[in-house]
């Protein structure tokens, strides 16, 4: 899930890129979110290139 963030896909395309509901990835997007750091997606951005699930 981080690494499709990290790709700039919005919560629309990774679900149907999962095969899985919007509502579902809305979650596991906001519970991404609520982990200590990161407050917004561009720091889901950030802690996928570092540790790294995302290059450039």
């Amino acid at each position: 899930m981080l690494a499709l963030v990290a790709r700039g896909l919005s919560n629309q395309d990774t679900a149907t890129g999962l095969g899985i509901g919007l509502r579902t990835a809305k979650t596991h997007v906001g519970r991404l979110l609520a982990k200590p750091g990161a407050h917004d997606r561009a720091r889901l951005v950030v802690a996928a290139y570092q540790s790294g699930l995302a290059r450039p």
